[in-house]
């Protein structure tokens, strides 16, 4: 029985909705520590699309400029919410076949030559995504006074908690 895997499975759904969620809420070019929020928004669904699964086996999507996953370092490309939304999208689509071939005793060993097992690499991008939602909520927040829908145990519908 994969119990674990099941779990993981039902919280990388809830994190990657809450993302959308603060995406579809967001202003995309108020400043998130120094840098427009489409960055952070990026360096987010970058670093799940790499570090979820093996980062030394990782594959820049087209659209990727270097350092462009770093929102401190300037880049020439601009992608849309449209293409961070669609870019997001490929990336829980992949992480959701990826899960399903995972097994609980998968979780204990260390893909490639990763230092990192299975089980740290999900915690660690758990714990990556929901810090930059927040942050991304947080802008939203300030700007509106409105707080956009954040599921935990409960999936709820809608963008803000009203």
């Amino acid at each position: 029985m994969n119990k674990l895997c099941g779990y993981i499975k039902e919280q990388a759904e809830i994190n990657f909705l809450n993302l959308e969620t603060a995406l579809k809420t967001y202003d995309r070019n108020a400043p998130v520590c120094g840098a427009p929020g489409w960055r952070y928004a990026y360096h987010t669904i970058h670093s799940a699309d790499k570090w979820f699964f093996d980062p030394n086996e990782y594959e820049e999507p087209s659209f990727h400029e270097e350092g462009m996953d770093n929102p401190d370092d300037p880049c020439d490309v601009v992608l849309s919410d449209e293409e961070l939304l669609c870019y997001l999208n490929e990336v829980r689509l992949k992480t959701r076949d990826y899960l399903e071939g995972l097994t609980d005793g998968m979780l204990y060993e260390k893909p490639g030559n990763c230092s990192f097992t299975r089980f740290e690499l999900v915690l660690l991008q758990f714990r990556h995504i929901s810090f930059h939602t927040g942050m991304i909520n947080g802008q939203t927040v300030e700007r509106t006074g409105r707080f956009p829908v954040y599921s935990g145990a409960v999936i709820r519908q809608g963008l803000y908690d009203e």
